[in-house]
């Protein structure tokens, strides 16, 4: 799987770690550890790339460092 960025967070508002991946629009995960939500949000970052592949829709292609943020 290509190297995309997941940013983990924990969310007061879930109560839960948060996994986000922005180079994936929409695609997040959570879970009730960092582990979980590593591992959730993996199945989901194949998941999103299986079903844009199957859609025509293009995959981007993994920056390989750090996102800038303003």
């Amino acid at each position: 799987m290509n190297r995309f960025e997941i940013i983990i967070f924990w969310s007061d508002d879930d109560q839960a770690f948060v996994a986000d991946v922005p180079e994936l629009p929409g695609c997040m995960a959570h879970g009730d550890t960092r582990e979980r939500a590593l591992a959730e949000v993996k199945q989901a970052m194949a998941l999103w790339i299986e079903a844009a592949q199957a859609t025509g829709r293009a995959v981007p292609q993994a920056r390989g460092s750090r996102l800038l943020f303003a």
